[in-house]
This record gives structure tokens, sequence and C-alpha cells, in this order.
């Protein structure tokens, strides 16, 4: 295959895929490491690739996190249905948390008809409903986040440090195969990783467009969680990684 066949083939793979590693390049395409890494440096140089350890990254990939406003207007339909589906498996009554994040909201509103659930979070878009709800919905405490509207820092981990939960919910930013599951700042990490700790059930909603896109943080391994409720069906090696991991897939119906 001649050098610009071959390249435009990575190109349209890495659009497929939204990520590709060099050892995915040489399998691929039937090349040498040395190939697919001079293909990988030659692409990122033209601007048509971002170079990362490891692969490549389409060009206008970000490690920066857009504003609330945007994520919220975002696939509506599909994070209600989303949240709905995730709130059939868990209790009518218990203790759960729910993350901050437009599709963690979805979940927190469709249990708010519940009058024996007690909702902690540190959502301050889903504390804004507790006035018509019939859950009691309470805050961690923290700081206003105000690019995610999430409650985070030194007060919301010393709250969690006192809390159990029946079931926690929690939202990501990035999903990788490989890697796990990825958000984008630090003390929003934190929170995550503290509600799980502290859940007997552990929960991840993400829509289908967060795979192969890690963002800056990885907080938590695939093994770190018992369910994956997303829009779209896992890649043939995606699903392989959550099988080993025992993670159980919940995909919406495709209409």
């Amino acid at each position: 295959m001649l050098v610009p066949d071959r390249q435009r083939t990575i190109l349209r793979l890495l659009s497929d895929r939204g990520r590709l590693t060099l050892s995915e390049i040489q399998s691929r395409l039937g090349v040498s490491a040395a190939t697919a890494r001079r293909d990988a440096g030659q692409l990122s140089s033209a601007g048509l690739a971002r170079r990362t350890h490891g692969g490549l990254l389409p060009p206008d990939f970000t490690l920066s996190e857009p504003a609330y406003s945007r994520k919220a207007e975002k696939a509506i339909g599909i994070k209600v249905q989303l949240g709905r589906a995730v709130a059939e498996v868990l209790p009518e009554d218990g203790t759960i948390f729910v993350d901050a994040g437009t599709t963690c909201l979805e979940v927190g509103r469709a249990l708010l008809d519940r009058p024996n659930l007690r909702i902690f979070t540190n959502s301050v878009s889903l504390l804004s409903l507790a006035t018509d709800a019939r859950a009691t919905v309470i805050a961690i405490g923290g700081e206003v986040r105000k690019i995610s509207l999430a409650l985070t820092g030194a007060l919301a981990q010393g709250w969690l440090e006192q809390l159990r939960f029946d079931a926690a919910v929690i939202g990501a930013s990035g999903l990788d195969q490989e890697s796990g599951v990825f958000t984008t700042e630090l003390n929003e990490a934190s929170v995550k990783v503290e509600a799980l700790r502290r859940a007997r059930l552990r929960i991840l909603v993400a829509h289908g467009e967060k795979w192969a896109r890690p963002s800056a943080v990885q907080f938590a391994p695939w093994t770190a969680f018992h369910h994956l409720f997303t829009d779209k069906a896992p890649l043939r090696s995606e699903r392989a990684a959550l099988n080993t991991a025992n993670v159980k897939v919940h995909v919406l119906p495709q209409k």
C-alpha cells in the first residue's frame, strides 16, 4: 500500500474509533512499528491528527471541559432515556448518591417521585429540583465548580467520609477500553472516587460518544463498576474489556 493510501486509511480508522493506538495501526495495516510511528508523526505534523503517547487522537481533541449549558443542550432525549433506564434498577427506598453532570441529572430527576428514597448529590442542578420532590434530596456540601455546577473540594469529601450508599450513579467525561473511566478535573474525580468507595451498587452512566475519548484524569478502572448504561453498543474489544471486569452493559434499544 502506498504511503498516501495508508495514511488515508489511518485517518478513516481514527475518525471511526475516536482514538487509534500504534499497535492497532500495525495490526490493521500490517506494517512495522517503525512505519506506524512514522505515519503517526507525519499525520501529526500535517495537523491531521494529534500525536499522543502510544497513538493518535483527532485533531480537534481537547482535554478542556465544555460549559454545563452546552452539555445540557446535547442529546437531551437520549439522556432522559438513560436516566429512566438507570432508575429501573435502583431501589424504591434507601440511600442513593447521584453524581453531577447532565446525564446523571436525568437519573436524579427520574428518582424524585420516590418518597422513601434519600438522594445525596453534588449536583447543583439536581438540588434545584428538591422543593418539588417527594424524595429527600441532600447536598453533600462543598464549593460550586461553575463550569460543571458540581459541589467539590474538602467540604464535599468530608461529608462523604460519614456516609454509606445503597447505590452510586456516576458520570464520566471519557471512556477508554484499556484504562477505564475519566473526568476532566481532580476535585470532581476525588468526589467520584469517594462515592464509589462507599456504595454497595456502583453504576456508570455515559453517552456513547464518550468512548475512546479519555480526558485528563482517570478516576476508576472498569472493575470499580457493576453496571454501565449507555446508548451505543461498545465495540467488540470494548465489550471484551467490560466482560473481563464483570461489568454488565445496558444499551438503549435502537429506534
